[in-house]
């Protein structure tokens, strides 16, 4: 049941959202040199590689880290960068994504390539079985605030509890958490 709704849902959030989609995307191309998306090497299902694209809100010579692991993010955001993120328009693309199927609404974040910390323990316990999700349990519970031992716990809650309707509490929870621009912290 998982796919066709996140087929239906994606289709519906595509429809309504075509004329942000394009906004943003002028916007980001009219403050910053370099192209509109940024595709990131994401670890999804079974450890799959695949490439997840975002509206770009770093440099373009920004270093291919986790936010949180460089000196003084701030100085690598590009002029609506911290407003794209803070108001999470910035994850808008992925909808391709979720469409194309290596993404589903709710699930846990897909990992970076170079996560391998976050990586091993999510495979240890069985999560990296899990198709990655825009949103996930995490994120409505701290989001970038989160140690990864922390994260990958509540990755692991959401394995042995995830339906439909645990999908729908968490989708609900995340629309609270970014209309207040709650646990953003780059």
């Amino acid at each position: 049941m998982k796919r066709p709704f996140d087929l239906s849902l994606v289709l519906f959030v595509l429809i309504i959202t075509t004329p942000l989609l394009a906004v943003v995307a002028l916007a980001v191309w009219l403050t910053s040199p370099g192209p509109v998306l940024y595709w990131s090497d994401r670890v999804g299902r079974n450890n799959r590689i695949f490439k997840m694209p975002k509206f770009r809100t770093m440099r373009t010579d920004t270093p291919a880290v986790a936010t949180h692991l460089l000196n003084d993010p701030d100085r690598y955001l590009t002029p609506i960068g911290k407003f794209l993120r803070k108001t999470s328009l910035d994850e808008l693309p992925q909808l391709y994504s979720i469409l194309k199927g290596d993404m589903s609404f709710v699930g846990p974040r897909p990992a970076l390539f170079n996560q391998d910390d976050l990586v091993s323990l999510r495979t240890e316990k069985g999560i990296h079985r899990l198709t990655p999700g825009l949103t996930g349990w995490a994120q409505i519970n701290g989001r970038d605030e989160l140690p990864i031992p922390v994260k990958v716990e509540y990755d692991a809650y959401y394995l042995k509890k995830h339906s439909i309707l645990f999908d729908l509490k968490i989708l609900i929870l995340t629309g609270i958490k970014v209309l207040r621009r709650d646990g953003v912290s780059h």
